[in-house]
């Protein structure tokens, strides 16, 4: 039986995602009570099934993993439950998915549940303890470019994440849906996140051109995305950002912001990447940052925009790299297109790699 087999069923059982995380929560609790609360089944089953059935999407399934390794951990769950909790999920998929539930294709759902949680659990043994998700409540929504969204969000419980880090994202009515996106801040007091995201996938998408506020998002545990800083380096910093790859980088700037009592000196240049004027979409704080802090150089880089200064036209890392100077730290965050060959460029230039930093393996 082939995947799509079991794309199929599976979009038939997810379009339910209420009643059939209800007979999910049952099966399991007749058999061992409290083992999953009623209040978390939906989250659950919705991230477990589809990743039953996402094998080609990289940083969805790193995604997956780390929301349901967490959860797996928090519910005290073990090896001797992954039969139980399996046999759940087929259970579930076979009564919305009749009368097209076939031998085959339970035999099929069988062996993608034993996959699924097999990775579960060897993901759990790495993510460690706390929260799964965090639910969130969208205060504000800006659209400030086109395609471009800016929402600020406010976890009902404090969310522990470092400047540079990724969180998983889920938004309402894309039930299992989880993608990568960084905090464009650094921790504040009221405990709020800022997220930049651009319209460029079903989840970015719905987070662009339907969230509103009053509505409730949901953030999984932050994860090192490569970006963060080292905390017993005190070296100037060049950072290079296109597109909403802005977001984790401008989170740089306000954690060096608020360590400069303690460990003054660094210098910062941060090279902000678009093809012209009209597309830099957080002009406002960028020139908040830079006025307050005479330590960070903010510089444009416009890869089409024939008005822009001789020095600052170019892709992010060309420019970037005029202002690059020995024994910087090298951070950069942008497109695919971008980071794809932004190592080898760097190499070439002289950057020592062990000073090269880039994004792992996330949806941006």
């Amino acid at each position: 039986m082939r995947d799509v087999d079991l794309a199929a069923s599976w979009a038939v059982t997810v379009a339910g995602i209420d009643r059939a995380a209800d007979q999910f929560w049952c099966t399991l609790a007749d058999r061992m009570p409290t083992l999953l609360s009623e209040r978390d089944a939906p989250l659950f089953l919705a991230a477990l099934g589809q990743l039953a059935t996402c094998d080609d999407d990289r940083a969805g399934r790193a995604a997956l993993l780390t929301v349901l390794g967490r959860a797996w951990r928090d519910c005290h769950l073990g090896p001797h439950h992954r039969a139980l909790v399996g046999d759940a999920l087929v259970a579930t998929v076979a009564r919305h998915a009749n009368p097209q539930w076939t031998a085959a294709l339970a035999a099929a759902w069988d062996r993608a549940a034993v996959r699924a949680l097999t990775a579960v659990r060897h993901a759990a043994a790495r993510v460690g303890d706390g929260p799964a998700w965090w639910p969130v409540e969208v205060l504000d929504h800006d659209r400030p470019a086109e395609g471009v969204a800016i929402l600020t969000v406010r976890p009902w419980r404090r969310l522990p994440f470092r400047p540079g880090q990724a969180v998983p994202v889920s938004v309402p009515g894309l039930p299992g849906r989880w993608r990568w996106y960084s905090p464009a801040n650094a921790p504040r007091p009221d405990g709020t996140v800022e997220l930049h995201v651009r319209a460029a996938g079903t989840v970015s998408r719905s987070l662009v051109d339907r969230i509103r506020p009053g509505e409730q998002l949901w953030l999984g545990p932050p994860r090192g995305a490569g970006l963060t800083l080292a905390p017993d380096s005190t070296a100037d910093l060049l950072l290079a950002a296109g597109g909403t790859g802005l977001a984790p980088v401008r989170a740089l700037v306000e954690q060096v912001a608020a360590e400069q009592a303690t460990r003054g000196g660094r210098r910062v240049t941060l090279v902000v990447g678009v093809r012209a004027f009209a597309d830099l979409y957080d002009p406002i704080s960028l020139d908040k940052l830079q006025t307050a802090h005479d330590w960070l150089t903010v510089v444009p880089a416009f890869s089409h925009d024939e008005q822009a200064e001789p020095d600052e036209r170019g892709d992010a890392l060309t420019v970037a790299l005029r202002h690059h100077r020995q024994g910087q730290e090298v951070y950069a965050c942008g497109p695919p297109a971008m980071v794809a060959g932004t190592r080898l460029r760097l190499l070439a230039a002289g950057v020592p790699a062990a000073r090269i930093h880039l994004p792992d393996d996330c949806d941006r």
